[in-house]
């Protein structure tokens, strides 16, 4: 394929959407079969009851982990970037040793349904209650933005919908989708979606990566080689760090800050915590915790000979003029390999990458608005009767599914790996600072989670608004198109496309000063219990039990 519209216009859009059409159809029967057995409660509705197993669960969560910038977005930083795009799935996998190591088990071990249970455990409950449900809604917004994005290049490379008006309905097909997958089954229905969604991502990533490597005589020198080949003068430059972050200091910094949120990211990541709370003990969650590090390992290695794969085969010149750009390199390779009936295969794959990881979205931040704001501070505990509370929940579900809708739409065309880099860095600022302070810091109190939730959450929005990523960046000459999100305008005076390495300390620091200026006493009585429950688990079932 030399030319990529031969590519787009050897697709075959009926195939590719009837093989989704598939998916979506034997999916929401599954989704209805299980929400058949849910006994209809909150702790159903939020947490499937508890009743997955470690090995289930680790499956749903790399299922809700690999998303659409797994998928696309890394695949395509890999092919025009070679190494420094391959960062990506480094710093991801990294991630989950801080989560293992840090919070998976303490959490499941202190809370109940979401976040706020842990920080309001032994704080004041409403204020923080509602401070940890702002963050986690923010954090949600920025990676749904990231999945409504991959889901409008995507639709444009495989229906060829080139129109923004086309793009922005298929959006809103996908946001529908997404809210019926919640409504439904609840945690319950979303996990068996991640479940399927996973074992199909990662058996068409791996078909495809045996693909390629036959293709080269499996010799990975070989497809490096032509990647390499492939892509003209600056070929070379694929196999060296720098060609995206090394070019002047400003860059290498701007590395630096991104490596730091995605390490540190996953581990405030409220859709990935709230995971914890599906298993009936604290084995079971550092359980599904290894599960999901060896299944997004081998997903992330397989990303590296795709992306390469991509490079080699499809070459980074048709991937930039692309509807889409970098994230349809993955699509493109597979035409390349299997033609039209990979493609749609691949494509049904990528849509149900998106479907499952929005619908897990949507279904934490629902719940952190009913549980957090709505039941604890709006109602102060006094809900009547126990589907209230889920009711409020499935309204939420609605709201946030057209709020993502609006902001996928506007979002469309932006690199998606980058936007959930973006999502990192508030989690990574606004969530694990007040996670760690109160799992570990005896004198930690409500004023200094308060500091550092809404200082982290408040920092990292106005660098994210006030940066290139934004505004700013000059129009790129293949695509007559300025990288940044709003085209023709320049506020832009924060030099960094990602803000953690500013946000995260400062996040930390606002946390300590919080507390050590504060007049608040924190109870010792309230620490000890919770030191005792999350390291042994003494309590916990009667916690989640409610």
């Amino acid at each position: 394929m030399t030319v990529l519209a031969q590519g787009v216009q050897g697709s075959n859009p009926l195939l590719n959407i009837s093989i989704f059409g598939v998916f979506v159809v034997i999916t929401l029967a599954i989704v209805v079969r299980v929400s058949r057995r849910a006994s209809g409660g909150a702790s159903d509705f939020y947490t499937a009851g508890g009743g997955f197993t470690g090995q289930q669960n680790g499956i749903a969560i790399s299922g809700d982990y690999l998303s659409a910038a797994s998928f696309l977005g890394i695949a395509g930083a890999i092919a025009l970037n070679g190494y420094d795009g391959f960062l990506y799935s480094i710093g991801f996998l990294v991630a989950w040793l801080v989560a293992l190591l840090l919070v998976a088990e303490l959490l499941r071990n202190t809370g109940r349904f979401t976040m706020g249970d842990v920080l309001a455990f032994r704080m004041r409950q409403r204020p923080v209650r509602a401070a940890a449900a702002t963050s986690t809604l923010t954090v949600s917004f920025f990676y749904l933005l990231a999945q409504m994005a991959g889901a409008g290049g995507l639709i444009a490379l495989l229906l060829h919908v080139t129109s923004k008006p086309g793009q922005a309905l298929v959006i809103a097909i996908v946001g529908a989708v997404m809210i019926a997958y919640v409504l439904i089954g609840g945690m319950r229905g979303t996990s068996w979606v991640q479940i399927i969604k996973a074992v199909l991502l990662i058996a068409g990533a791996g078909i495809m990566t045996l693909w390629v490597l036959g293709l080269h005589g499996f010799n990975l020198s070989a497809l490096l080689g032509d990647a390499v080949a492939k892509g003209g003068a600056a070929g070379e430059t694929l196999l060296n760090p720098g060609k995206q972050y090394g070019k002047t200091g400003l860059s290498k910094i701007d590395f630096l800050s991104l490596a730091l949120a995605l390490v540190l990211g996953t581990a405030g990541l409220p859709h990935i915590l709230m995971r914890f709370y599906t298993v009936p003990s604290a084995k079971e969650a550092r359980k599904s915790v290894v599960w999901a590090i060896w299944l997004i390992g081998l997903f992330y290695l397989f990303t590296l000979v795709l992306g390469y794969g991509a490079g080699a085969l499809v070459g980074p010149d048709a991937i930039k003029k692309a509807p889409g750009a970098a994230n349809s390199a993955a699509p493109l390779l597979a035409y390349q390999l299997g033609g039209t009936v990979l493609l749609g295969i691949i494509a049904a794959v990528a849509f149900a990458t998106i479907l499952a990881v929005v619908a897990g979205l949507t279904i934490t931040a629902s719940a952190s608005f009913a549980h957090d704001i709505y039941a604890n501070v709006i109602k102060r505990g006094k809900v009547d009767g126990k589907d209230e509370e889920v009711k409020v929940a499935r309204i939420t579900a609605v709201v946030i599914g057209i709020v993502a809708i609006l902001g996928g739409i506007l979002a469309n065309g932006q690199n998606i790996a980058f936007l959930v880099a973006l999502a990192f860095a508030v989690a990574a600022s606004a969530n694990l600072p007040t996670i760690l302070y109160s799992l570990f810091w005896k004198r930690f109190n409500t004023s200094g989670a308060l500091w550092s939730i809404y200082g982290g959450l408040g920092i990292t929005v106005v660098l994210i608004v006030f940066s290139p990523v934004v505004s700013g960046k000059p129009v790129d000459p293949a695509t007559g198109r300025s990288p940044s999100m709003l085209q023709g305008v320049d506020f832009s005076w924060f030099p960094l496309d990602n803000p953690g390495l500013v946000s995260i300390p400062l996040s930390f620091l606002l946390g300590y000063l919080g507390t050590v200026l504060s007049k608040e006493i924190a109870d010792p009585g309230k620490y000890a219990e919770m030191e005792v429950r999350s390291l042994t688990g003494v309590g916990a079932e009667k916690a989640t039990a409610h």
